[in-house]
């Protein structure tokens, strides 16, 4: 009788992954045969597979080669397949609940849209002495529109007749003129109907310019007293007041100045396109602002700091190790979806902060993204910058944080800046967002690896909305057109580095919380040391509240609001540090002496310099005249061998002194202990 072998702990991994790969298939097969109303529970199944899958993934991640109880060949080669293998599954199941809720969403449309009709009140200052008859009216208006639109859901009512112009957005779709009478052969629950015009031609046609076909002009002209026309051109829509109910998302939006749902209306952008939430808190003040946590921080008891202790041995700040310290490399940005030609988008970026679901725990930093005419739904970002590429554009970042948030992750917010063609009105839209938790159920960290983040729509607060709906929309019922349309939906590649001994060594010199361009670290460092010197070290006594005479200290964090005066510092120290010998740059306190000189003849006039005009976000024209004043200044300084000559020049002038450019007030700059961050 032959007994059989045990399983290698690799083997039962990998048999638990073959498994779930059935199951998985299994689902996708189930899913394309699917009856009205299970989708709910088949999701609940996929969300337990996935559960399984996440479980199986952890098994694999904490397997050893020492484990094997014999030799295995090719051992790290097959550990890395079948990693890949679970990630691949993880990914199918994520997209397949994505579907599902699409479903769910469709075959409840009908119930969704009754909670949309809550009456609200179009004029709140009308004349409380109306006369009964005029609203007597008013309800009968109502009443008939109401019969018009029930009426036009009726499956037997097949001739609809345009009630304004509809220009075909995606291939499937039937382009349409006001007046025109079209023959519906399917009443599809999402609000898209299959319509057939007089060519014979066919298509998909919204059932928000539709009203029935009525015989006789009187009734035709009755009914379309109670649906306005919505013009809609190449060039444009021009919106105005209707009454049916799928279009109250258009009266919120003229009547609450909402910018967000008039793009979506007329076809300017998604429907899962909102306003960019980590702008909105940029925009609030300093709290969110790398400035801001650049800044060291006291302890709950306020008569220390927290993360900037002095080391008297060797003379420096102690190094502040952190639960997160980690580096971040943004790869690039697949099928976003593209705005429409009313907006022109002068910016596109990724935002990225700490999250743990309800609140935001660090500064939020910003990352610009390229692309190129040929591929404009692909954004890419710089792996390293060096020289003199812009700091904006590094896509490595790092990330410190010492909070004990067990659900604390990266939230990644893809946005544009706009502005729009017929207004010149300019905001912020977020395209998407997504979130990378940082640690397991377990506690333990999330192992160093690519990651494909699948992008949702709406804001952090929300959940189930998709960036671009019409994408699932059009997909087909079968598995194979459900595996084409999940691969159009959007998604952000990231990279999740480990330190090495030495990048922990000097990410330990920063901030316990901070997020920033790995470009500039060393600038970081370097005023980390001149802040520990000036506050630590100088200090004539720990209770002192006196100012600090430092125009490095009282000038430095405006640098992390304007890049690209970080950019010239990185430059100026960059030229400097090419003309040191071997022996100097080991020499740290040589090193800071030699920075604080090159701080003062590069940045530092900058910075109240009237030929510089002001940081503005996302404007071509002020980046690059501001970028043409720092060369030239840059220039005359290496030139003249420092900035003294500009400084005393009659030819230059400068923003009115203020003695806040001179001296450092670190009771009015410091950040409070605050619980969670």
């Amino acid at each position: 009788m032959s007994v059989r072998r045990a399983r290698s702990p690799l083997q039962r991994v990998q048999r638990s992954s073959r498994e779930l790969q059935a199951q998985v298939e299994a689902l996708w097969a189930e899913s394309a045969a699917l009856a009205p109303g299970q989708q709910k529970a088949l999701s609940q199944r996929c969300m337990q597979l996935k559960k399984l899958v996440d479980e199986n993934t952890d098994a694999l991640h904490n397997l050893k080669k020492a484990d094997e109880p014999a030799p295995v060949g090719n051992y790290n080669r097959r550990k890395e397949e079948e990693e890949k293998l679970l990630l691949k599954l993880s990914q199918q199941l994520q997209k397949l609940v994505l579907v599902l809720d699409q479903d769910n969403v469709t075959t409840n449309y009908a119930v969704d849209e009754e909670h949309q009709k809550d009456p609200q009140t179009e004029d709140e200052n009308e004349e409380e002495d109306e006369s009964e008859d005029e609203e007597s009216s008013e309800e009968e208006d109502s009443e008939e529109a109401d019969d018009d639109d029930k009426l036009l859901d009726d499956p037997n009512v097949k001739e609809c007749i345009a009630v304004g112009n509809f220009s075909a957005q995606q291939e499937e779709d039937l382009t349409f003129t006001k007046g025109e009478v079209l023959l519906i052969h399917d009443k599809k629950v999402d609000g898209w109907w299959v319509a057939e015009n007089s060519k014979g031609e066919r298509g998909l046609v919204p059932r928000t310019y539709l009203a029935v076909h009525y015989e006789d002009a009187d009734s035709q002209e009755q009914s379309e007293e109670h649906i306005e026309v919505v013009d809609e051109t190449a060039d444009g829509t021009e919106i105005k007041k209707r009454t049916d109910s799928h279009w109250s998302a258009v009266r919120r939006a003229v009547t609450e100045n909402d910018t967000v749902e008039v793009l979506t209306t007329i076809g300017a952008v998604p429907a899962g396109f909102r306003q960019s939430t980590l702008f909105q808190l940029l925009e609030e003040g300093n709290q969110f602002r790398s400035s801001h946590f650049l800044q060291p921080e006291l302890t709950p008891s306020q008569l220390a700091f927290k993360d900037l202790v002095w080391n008297s041995e060797k003379n420096t700040i102690y190094p502040r190790p952190t639960r997160i310290s980690l580096i971040v490399t943004l790869c690039s940005c697949k099928m976003i979806p593209l705005p429409g030609v009313s907006i022109q988008v002068l910016s596109r970026h990724v935002r990225l902060c700490l999250f743990d679901g309800n609140q935001v725990l660090s500064n939020i930093h910003t990352v610009r993204a390229t692309w190129q005419p040929k591929n404009p739904q692909m954004w890419t970002f710089s792996p390293r910058v060096t020289g003199i590429l812009p700091s904006l554009l590094d896509g490595d970042c790092f990330v410190r944080s010492n909070s004990l948030s067990s659900d604390i992750g990266i939230l990644f917010e893809l946005g544009i800046t706009y502005i729009r063609n017929a207004t010149g009105e300019r905001g912020e839209l977020s395209c998407g967002w997504a979130f990378l938790k940082l640690f397991t159920s377990n506690g333990m960290p999330v192992p160093s690896k690519m990651y494909e983040l699948l992008l949702n729509g709406g804001t952090p607060y929300e959940r189930g909305i998709e960036v671009d709906p019409s994408i699932s929309r059009r997909a087909g019922s079968s598995v194979f057109h459900q595996f084409i349309t999940l691969k159009k939906q959007p998604v952000l590649v990231v990279k999740l580095r480990s330190l090495s001994a030495q990048s922990k060594d000097i990410l330990n010199l920063l901030p316990e919380t901070l997020i920033g361009s790995m470009c500039y670290i060393h600038i970081l460092i370097f005023y980390r040391q001149i802040l520990g010197d000036a506050l630590l070290k100088d200090s004539v006594s720990m209770q002192s509240a006196d100012l600090i005479f430092n125009p490095i200290l009282a000038t430095f964090p405006q640098l992390m609001d304007e890049p690209d005066l970080m950019d010239a510092l990185r430059s100026a120290w960059a030229d400097k540090e090419r003309t040191l010998k071997r022996s100097e740059k080991r020499d740290q306190e040589f090193l800071k002496s030699v920075f604080v000189l090159v701080y003062h003849d590069s940045v530092f006039p900058l910075l109240h310099s009237t030929l510089l005009p002001d940081y503005k976000w996302a404007e071509e024209e002020s980046e690059a005249s501001r970028w043409k004043a720092i060369a030239d200044f840059l220039k005359k300084s290496r030139e003249n061998d420092g900035a003294l000559q500009y400084l005393l020049s009659s030819e230059n002038t400068h923003k009115a002194f203020d003695i806040s450019e001179l001296t450092y007030d670190f009771l009015g700059e410091v950040r409070k202990n605050s619980a969670g961050v």
